[in-house]
């Protein structure tokens, strides 16, 4: 399939977990791919992958909180490329669990400057060179903790819903420039933070980890990559043109509840 041949799109956290299989799912449509992260090793195994598809690719490693790093990844991939296409906004980290009044201020502080201001940074600059060319597709990822309350992640979920708002905002602001900007909201997908969580609270049977989580949602059973990365591809193609400004559950209905 190639429904997103010679678009060019940029990926942030693009060395493993939904950044990863989003490339791969996006090589498999054809896109061209700027793979970023601040694990250079990570993030050239996943050029590898996705060259190995034949997709044409480049990887830069970036801060996503450096003004500057962040630039300097969007420069490089419109001198690489000419354009771009899709962003898919999606670096950032958990931080720690515990509950809020001890919760630590580093801690705090280092979650929000990935979560907030990385996906703000990347906002304001890419915005910049999709409103030159009059169309776009933004793609932030939130979580249903950007949604909803979780118990001992006070920055995760100020930071996730923080994500949305700015969503909101900036599909109002950008629309009329002929540029959609979305947010998805993952439930538990078996991603590398899900695996390590599991393996932290039962090292010899971290499936009655997954089997605890799965018995909170109502389809009974964690995401895959490969779901989210279906949905980030859909909403980066032409196939969702009025679709803007939306917080998108994934999340087996555990939301709904």
């Amino acid at each position: 399939m190639t429904r997103l041949k010679d678009k060019v799109a940029i990926i942030t956290g693009a060395g493993g977990g939904l950044g990863r299989q989003t490339a791969i799912r996006m090589a498999e449509e054809g896109a061209k791919l700027s793979l970023v992260d601040f694990n250079e090793a990570s993030g050239r195994e996943t050029k590898k992958i996705v060259e190995e598809l034949g997709a044409e690719a480049i990887f830069i490693k970036a801060d996503v909180t450096n003004s500057e790093e962040v630039q300097n990844y969007v420069s490089i991939t419109k001198d690489k490329f000419g354009r771009i296409d899709v962003f898919y906004n999606n670096a950032g980290i958990e931080g720690m669990v515990a509950p809020t009044a001890e919760y630590d201020e580093a801690e705090f502080d280092k979650v929000i400057a990935v979560n907030v201001r990385g996906v703000f940074l990347g906002l304001k600059y890419v915005l910049e060179e999709m409103k030159k060319q009059g169309s776009g597709s933004i793609i932030n990822t939130s979580s249903i903790g950007g949604l909803v309350g979780h118990e001992n992640f006070s920055a995760y979920v100020a930071s996730k819903h923080a994500v949305a708002g700015m969503t909101k905002v900036a599909a109002i602001e950008y629309g009329k420039h002929g540029i959609r900007i979305n947010a998805i909201s993952p439930g538990p997908i078996k991603t590398d933070m899900v695996i390590n969580a599991a393996r932290k609270n039962n090292p010899d049977n971290p499936q009655e980890y997954y089997d605890m989580l799965a018995n909170l949602i109502p389809s009974r059973k964690l995401g895959e990559p490969n779901e989210v990365a279906n949905l980030v591809t859909f909403l980066a193609t032409n196939e969702s043109p009025y679709i803007n400004g939306s917080i998108i559950a994934i999340d087996g209905a555990m939301t709904a509840i």
